[in-house]
């Protein structure tokens, strides 16, 4: 691993709580990852540590082979040849915008730094912004202008904070996306942080969900989305609802494995959780996205509308079966349904995701700690 935090605490003075407990992850050189979770979750904290800014009072972390703490080392920031890019840019506003990128490159000869400068301009599409001064910039140039100045030392890794919270929504899709572009042709080992999910997923390789300090997983958008290890991970990504379940049998000789759940949405299909036995789980919950509710006119499951929101190219659907349970539908908007109205629908669902039953809803669940998650393709049918 190029880097590699392992078992890092932090506790600040007079809290009850660490703000960053027992937390491992590591990152290939040349991968983009991110930090993503609620306020207070403390991946701002461990970004902090990472860049030599908070002082863990456990565990390690070494970069491309050299420890930064643990191991009774403890290496400043500005000695860790760290870059960081803030979410409010940070930009000099007397200095024009080369004597902004070219700040931390005094030790070059004047040519080599305007050579840099001049590289770095053209990586971020701003070829001619070089005698311009901040306030002359949009936000999203200003943006870019800040990740230029921190990639011009060749940082061995940089570090991201919030970088597009102060843009409007259209904005930091788009400069996200980017900003993706641009630390891969340079071949930039990142670490970002932001409560903004879809932005981690446009920059991400990949991504750690965080939840009072601790790291609840760290995995790729895909494993996260449809493969989720806790409640609290199912709840913060995307859309879905936890649908009661009853697991009915194992599968036979012809699909030795698997078990069948029923739900009051249909027969779901697919293999039990990883390292459990069939026969200690009956009662279950089956996470649903909403990508997994279709529309079928031809189905005899039928769904009363309850809500609906309005997301361009789509509606995200709140639906009621006839037992009051609710599911979410994403459903394209060329067919606008009207509150109240009944429609059909089928399930598809390609990756099983169960936990053990619990009492509460997915988005009351106390602690992930107390839940199991089962993740494995769906290999038979989906539905009934």
């Amino acid at each position: 691993m190029f880097l590699e935090v392992e078992h890092v605490s932090i506790r600040y003075p007079r809290t009850s709580a660490p703000a960053v407990e027992g937390v491992s992850f590591g990152l290939q050189a040349g991968q983009l990852g991110a930090l993503i979770g609620p306020s207070g979750s403390g991946k701002t904290s461990l970004l902090r540590a990472v860049a030599g800014l908070e002082a863990p009072q456990s565990g390690r972390i070494r970069l491309d082979g050299q420890w930064l703490d643990g191991q009774g080392t403890r290496v400043a920031a500005e000695a860790r040849r760290i870059g960081m890019v803030f979410q409010d840019f940070a930009l000099f506003p007397h200095l024009d915008v080369a004597a902004n990128i070219g700040f931390g490159l005094r030790a070059l000869q004047r040519a080599q730094r305007e050579q840099v400068v001049a590289d770095m301009l053209d990586l971020v599409g701003l070829p001619d912004a070089a005698r311009k001064y901040p306030h002359q910039l949009s936000g999203g140039q200003q943006q870019r202008i800040a990740l230029a100045r921190a990639l011009a030392p060749q940082p061995r890794l940089l570090l991201l904070d919030e970088p597009f919270s102060s843009l409007d929504v259209e904005l930091r899709e788009r400069l996200a996306h980017d900003v993706r572009d641009i630390l891969k042709r340079t071949g930039t080992t990142a670490l970002m942080v932001t409560h903004d999910q879809m932005e981690a997923f446009a920059v991400a390789d990949v991504v750690g969900v965080m939840r009072r300090g601790r790291l609840e997983q760290w995995d790729s958008p895909s494993t996260l989305y449809h493969r989720p290890a806790t409640r609290f991970t199912a709840d913060f990504i995307g859309h879905g609802v936890l649908l009661p379940g009853e697991v009915q049998m194992a599968g036979g000789a012809e699909q030795p494995g698997e078990i069948e759940v029923r739900t009051a949405a249909g027969l779901l299909r697919g293999r039990p959780p990883e390292g459990e036995r069939t026969a200690g789980l009956v009662q279950v919950e089956v996470l649903l996205r909403a990508d997994d509710v279709i529309r079928d006119d031809a189905s005899p499951l039928r769904a009363r509308v309850l809500r609906k929101s309005f997301r361009g190219a789509q509606f995200l659907y709140t639906l009621a079966l006839e037992n009051g349970q609710q599911l979410l539908s994403l459903l394209p908007s060329q067919r606008d349904h009207a509150v109240g109205e009944s429609i059909g629908i089928r399930l598809e669902v390609r990756h099983l995701v169960t936990f053990a039953r619990m009492e509460s809803s997915l988005a009351a669940a106390p602690s992930a700690a107390v839940a199991t998650a089962a993740s494995t393709p769906v290999t038979a049918g989906t539905a009934c």
